[in-house]
């Protein structure tokens, strides 16, 4: 539980980086080439941020509280829900990094 936490706490603050990233790369989409670019890594930020968000849902709807933030024991089940998480969690923040990471670049070569 500690880990997946520790991972939803690295890339919960890059919630706001994708947000100004975003907000950057809007007035660059357009039709043409270069344009279409900056299009695909706004959507790719987006859909970043909307993985993040349905993460977080489910992984609520999984655990209580108590099992979150307290460490109450988790059944067998739930442990192979937060195996689960575990792999979701990573997953995800690698969806979030490599869309700020190409974003950066595309605005930073531009």
């Amino acid at each position: 539980m500690k880990e997946v936490m520790a991972i939803h706490d690295e890339v919960m603050p890059k919630m706001g980086t994708i947000s100004k990233l975003v907000a950057a790369l809007k007035p660059m989409a357009d039709s043409t080439s270069t344009g279409i670019e900056y299009q695909k890594a706004m959507q790719d930020l987006q859909g970043a941020h909307t993985s993040m968000m349905d993460w977080m849902k489910g992984f609520g709807d999984r655990f209580d509280s108590d099992e979150i933030l307290n460490g109450k024991e988790l059944t067998p089940q739930k442990q192979q829900w937060l195996n689960e998480e575990e792999e979701k969690v990573k997953a995800l923040r690698e969806e979030i990094n490599s869309s700020i990471a190409n974003a950066e670049n595309l605005l930073k070569v531009n």
